[in-house]
């Protein structure tokens, strides 16, 4: 990792800790209905909603009342936009006529994009009207990232509250959250992508003519039946239009991923400069990272938030600086036969494979390692091109259950459940019942931690191994051997812990991985979320404990090293039999090869 790449992941860290400090305190205070905007401008408007909602917004509710919301919310939502991807050939704003997706690419895509995956199996540009895309797609990627924001919220008032009964109210989380948060911040970041060229219109797919005209030549056979020889022109190409601005600011922010375009940020009309890029970057971890704010601000003791957010940042900044290692390193092979990778004095060589040349090596790690930390799944290079390390760690950080700053809610929620493991170790290395801000840690929490922790691995694990063994799920492999498994792994991994991006490669649009794809995306989400509710509402419960002597503290440097060790131990070696026979197979084969 040489100076110049140092200093670009650097000036991002620095960049996205500053700007999520005064957004974490902006959230906090729209959240307990403290700030000027809610009291001042938004009231009248929420009233509005709750009346045509019939929502009573003081009426708050059992943790078990509020998983019910979400999940009826949800359902709902799924419902819906499956209906609009059937129905997608006979609804208007389609100026291609674009006809609908089958039921079990319907299925998997309406699940996806619920579950705040937004895994993608088809090319967008060809396959989505404008309609679909604005009222089906967009629409989710606003609420499924809600959602992950109203549930960490509630299990932070479980930590807060004492002697209670109540979490929240989701409706009023949910509004509030996208009304206040979301929405203003997604109308920010697409002006800004807009003024660096990313396009927003209704227009028809444009054909323009090509600066180059290329011949070609083809086969086919005359009247009689005798080959033919067809030298034919191409003058034209198509370029696709639509409103990309507007959902690209929602995909990011809400650590959605869903791209407009088939070949994602990558594309010039999603993502048209380094300066786009950078913003796309920070856009994806700017809400997970204040959320750390909004939890010290809100258990009343900042520090709190502040050594969850710093065992996020090491872990990124560690993350970046392996990626990208492993990338300017690129191919032994090369070297042995003479090939010049140095493709300039910026890059310093490796493996420019995959990765847009405006972006280079550098900021594409840091992308890479940015939507792989969080659930967004966007991506800005091709992940089947990485090295076979360069590929292990985005693979990783999906697999530690993309806690290291994470989706927008899901993220913490899921950091703060290896925080009561984390304290429950240390419980039992000095033998006194842990707590973990000013609540003990007991059985029910445990349970609950345990479920949240192994629910992916066993769904990854059982999902890959079907997959292999099976004939429908080999059928889809098209690279033979460690990098093929890899791919099939990649796939469970993001589909279960809901990121959506990919190795590529496999051939998943088809009835078997549709199916077993979208199983996973709906219970990696769910089967965590509502153990999650249910400790908030135990917590809450519970009496909040004076600090002791005896009290572990759990916002200095001790408990930062403690926590990331834990993540490292029981997030990490549960894929580590998978991951030998993937990533380090492949790049001990490279190696051995050279």
């Amino acid at each position: 990792m040489n100076a110049n790449t140092f200093v670009q992941t650097a000036i991002y860290i620095v960049v996205l800790i500053a700007l999520a400090i005064p957004l974490g305190r902006y959230i906090s205070n729209v959240l307990d209905g403290s700030s000027i905007v809610v009291r001042k401008i938004g009231r009248p408007i929420e009233r509005v909603l709750y009346r045509i909602a019939g929502v009573d917004p003081e009426a708050e509710m059992s943790w078990k009342h509020y998983a019910l919301a979400v999940l009826i919310f949800n359902v709902l939502g799924a419902l819906v936009l499956y209906a609009i991807l059937r129905l997608q050939g006979m609804l208007p704003a389609n100026p291609q006529g674009l006809g609908s997706m089958t039921p079990d690419a319907a299925f998997n895509t309406a699940v996806s994009f619920v579950t705040n995956t937004n895994w993608q199996d088809y090319g967008g540009e060809s396959t989505l009207g404008y309609l679909a895309q604005m009222l089906g797609l967009t629409v989710q990627n606003f609420f499924s990232a809600a959602t992950g924001i109203a549930v960490v919220i509630a299990l932070i008032r479980g930590f807060k509250r004492h002697s209670a009964q109540t979490i929240g109210n989701f409706w009023v989380d949910l509004t509030r959250t996208t009304l206040y948060i979301l929405a203003p911040l997604a109308v920010v970041f697409a002006l800004v992508f807009v003024s660096q060229g990313a396009i927003q219109n209704f227009k028809a797919y444009q054909d323009v003519s090509t600066l180059q005209v290329t011949s070609y030549q083809t086969q086919s056979t005359d009247a009689q039946g005798k080959s033919v020889t067809q030298t034919l022109k191409a003058d034209k190409q198509t370029l696709p239009m639509g409103p990309v601005a507007s959902q690209e600011a929602i995909k990011m922010l809400g650590t959605n991923g869903g791209g407009f375009f088939n070949t994602n940020s990558a594309h010039p009309y999603e993502n048209p400069t380094p300066f786009s890029n950078f913003m796309q970057m920070l856009a994806m971890l700017i809400i997970p990272a204040a959320l750390c704010v909004v939890f010290g601000r809100t258990v009343g003791d900042k520090r709190q938030g502040y050594a969850v957010l710093a065992a996020m940042t090491i872990a990124f900044a560690a993350a970046c600086w392996f990626e990208i290692s492993a990338e300017q390193a690129g191919n032994p092979l090369y070297a042995s036969l003479h090939v010049d990778t140095q493709a300039s004095a910026l890059q310093a060589g490796g493996n420019m494979e995959g990765k847009e040349t405006r972006f280079g090596i550098a900021q594409s790690g840091i992308f890479t390692v940015a939507t792989t930390s969080a659930s967004c799944g966007a991506v800005s290079s091709m992940h089947d091109s990485l090295t076979p390390l360069g590929g292990l760690v985005p693979l990783l950080l999906i697999q530690l259950g993309e806690v290291i700053f994470g989706g927008v809610g899901s993220g913490l929620y899921g950091m703060l459940a290896f925080a009561l493991l984390a304290v429950f170790v240390a419980g039992l290395m000095i033998g006194r019942t842990p707590e973990y801000v000013g609540k003990k840690i007991e059985s029910f929490e445990m349970k609950m931690v345990s479920i949240v922790i192994l629910l992916t691995p066993l769904l990854v694990l059982v999902g890959t191994s079907v997959a292999v063994l099976s004939a429908a799920g080999t059928a889809g492999i098209a690279n033979p051997g460690a990098h093929g498994f890899s791919e099939v792994l990649y796939a469970f991994s993001s589909a279960a812990n809901n990121n959506g991006s990919a190795f590529a490669g496999l051939s998943v649009n088809t009835p078997f991985y549709n199916s077993m794809l979208g199983i996973a995306m709906w219970f990696g989400r769910f089967g965590s979320l509502i153990p999650i509710l249910a400790i908030a509402g135990s917590l809450a419960a519970k009496k909040r404990l004076a600090v002791t002597a005896g009290t572990l503290p759990t916002h200095g440097p001790l408990f930062v090293v403690l926590l990331l060790g834990t993540l490292l131990l029981v997030g990490a070696l549960t894929y580590v039999p998978a991951l030998a026979l993937g990533p380090i197979v492949e790049h001990i084969s490279m190696i051995a090869g050279h």
